[in-house]
């Protein structure tokens, strides 16, 4: 894939150029229109953005620290790889954390709250009945992004932004595979009958387990085409 390919552009026109060749660049990852090891020609960009090279390096510089671009020395900045065992560490990590979201939503979830998860999953399975990939991995993003924001931990959640942008690499190509979305839209149903019922040690448990879920399925992939991300 390169840069003159047929990718969209941001459709939101309130963001500075930085923050749009942002987005446009790391959906292009996430969604696996750019892969590892694809160029990121700064001058390329300019010119699709209508802007100096400035705000192109400044997004680019952007995504280096989030893991998402690999820029050297006196080369042109690339899409990076990922490494198995760099995957394994971010997913171990997620499982964790999000028992410990569950815990805190089933301790402190209003009505309103538990009625907005399952708003949430809702727009999952509706996206997940036409087969969008692509729809239904935002639709789990922002389910994601509700159940921090019910469980009101603001470390956790610092935690999982700081490797928000490699994470949803990982789990767009776990979504794309085979049988996936299915089977994650059931456990999410699960989960927010979990959370429902206010059963703190089984939400924790089915969160954990649909973390985990998602990484064996990415073991899987890797194991039959191992080379890398």
């Amino acid at each position: 894939m390169t840069l003159d390919d047929d990718l969209p552009l941001p459709d939101d026109t309130e963001q500075t150029p930085v923050a749009e060749i942002v987005d446009w660049v790391a959906r292009g990852i996430i969604e696996g229109r750019l892969r590892a090891g694809d160029d990121l020609n700064s001058v390329d960009l300019a010119r699709r953005f209508g802007v100096s090279r400035t705000p192109v390096r400044e997004a680019l510089f952007a995504l280096v620290r989030e893991g998402l671009v690999d820029w050297q020395p006196r080369r042109r900045p690339r899409v990076t790889g990922m490494q198995l065992k760099e995957v394994r560490e971010i997913y171990e990590l997620r499982a964790l954390l999000y028992g410990q979201v569950s815990l805190a939503i089933v301790e402190q979830a209003s009505e309103a709250d538990i009625a907005a998860l399952w708003d949430a999953y809702r727009r999952l399975a509706d996206v997940a009945a036409k087969g969008d990939v692509d729809g239904y991995f935002w639709a789990n993003v922002a389910f994601r992004d509700e159940e921090l924001r019910i469980g009101r931990n603001d470390t956790i959640k610092a935690v999982l932004d700081s490797m928000r942008m490699r994470t949803n690499r990982l789990r767009h190509l776990s979504t794309s595979l085979p049988g996936r979305m299915q089977r994650s839209c059931a456990d999410h149903e699960r989960l927010c009958e979990a959370y429902a019922e206010r059963d703190g040690v089984l939400a924790a448990a089915l969160n954990r387990s649909i973390v985990m879920g998602a990484l064996r399925a990415i073991e899987r992939a890797w194991q039959a085409s191992p080379t890398g991300l």
